[in-house]
């Protein structure tokens, strides 16, 4: 059994955890028409039907510099790069493009995340991703099942005006004239593998949302509006209840602080300690920074390949201290 002793070969086995997590994680929800968008590429689309392990395995020799996610400390940038990798390096796909930017007289429209083709299908796919974590509210704007409700843990964001801004701008983008007009200038021939003329009619959107939805662990919530049925779940607690919750659970699990961008895989096992030795640290981090902290809790079996994880906001007793207003036309 080999040992891992370099932070590189630590940071590439995350990231291929990472992978892993990202292509088995349903997206958050489903948006509904008008736009015309499909879902995220699927194992069997990528070319990694019952093929997925031993294509991981090879992805790590040698390890990739793309996935080197130690040094990508922003959520979103460190997510972007582990979709690069897996559409460039899928047997089935190849990615044409990434932040495409789009203007229109030096002014700056937005930008498309990535572009990418199939083997079979040389017509371009416009792909948006997104990773969202969101905390749900018991009582808050709208409806008990509002998007409104589901808030990030700095409370600057929430499920409604992501979904909004997806479904009104990043998605639309790419079939307004200057997109139409950059993707035909931009890609060769050879990557477009079709014509201009017809480029509007072959482009096609698709959209990626992994991510966790938090549900109040002192009250009783239904899922948001549009959220799959295979969501992945956590929970979240007010600091002043955790003596409450953890009295509450058979047995005390071990727990690890989920630092970011490692936010998605549960981490090595070796990281997880007894609760009682990390949370005092843990504790600190909410107060001095008066933010919610993410933990792991894992719960031994006696199997060790039949590991429980649990994922766990410990957030200030004042949280949240604002909550972002809904966009206009919902609730």
């Amino acid at each position: 059994m080999s040992v891992l002793n370099t932070e590189s070969e630590l940071s590439t086995v995350s990231a291929l955890r990472d992978l892993a997590w990202l292509v088995a994680t349903p997206d958050l929800v489903e948006l509904p028409p008008p736009i015309p968008c499909a879902g995220r590429p699927t194992l069997k689309e990528l070319g990694l039907a019952n093929a997925l392990l031993p294509w991981l395995r090879q992805l790590g020799r040698p390890p990739l510099a793309a996935l080197n996610g130690s040094r990508a400390t922003r959520m979103g940038h460190y997510h972007e790069r582990l979709w690069h990798t897996l559409l460039d390096h899928a047997p089935n796909t190849r990615l044409l493009a990434r932040n495409v930017r789009i203007t229109r007289k030096r002014t700056t429209l937005g930008e498309l995340d990535m572009l990418y083709r199939t083997r079979d299908n040389p017509a371009p796919v416009h792909l948006e991703v997104a990773i969202k974590f969101y905390l749900g509210l018991p009582e808050g704007p709208g409806a008990p099942t509002s998007q409104s409700r589901w808030i990030g843990p700095g409370g600057l964001d929430s499920l409604a005006l992501k979904c909004t801004h997806l479904q009104r701008h990043q998605l639309p983008l790419s079939n307004t004239l200057p997109a139409l007009e950059t993707l035909a200038h931009w890609l060769t021939p050879r990557d477009l593998g079709v014509s201009q003329a017809s480029l509007s009619e072959q482009l096609t959107q698709r959209l990626a949302m992994p991510g966790v939805l938090y549900y109040p662990w002192h009250a009783k919530m239904p899922a948001p509006e549009g959220a799959t049925a295979d969501h992945r779940r956590g929970t979240w607690c007010y600091l002043r209840d955790w003596p409450e919750l953890a009295a509450s659970l058979p047995a005390m699990p071990k727990m690890v602080w989920l630092e970011k961008p490692h936010w998605l895989s549960p981490p090595l096992r070796s990281a997880f300690r007894p609760a009682a030795e990390v949370l005092p640290a843990i504790i600190e981090k909410v107060h001095a920074w008066r933010s919610p902290q993410q933990v792991m809790l894992c719960y031994s079996e006696e199997a060790p390949e039949e590991q429980r994880y649990e994922r766990l906001f410990l957030v200030p007793d004042d949280w949240p201290r604002q909550v972002p207003l809904p966009p206009r036309g919902r609730g």
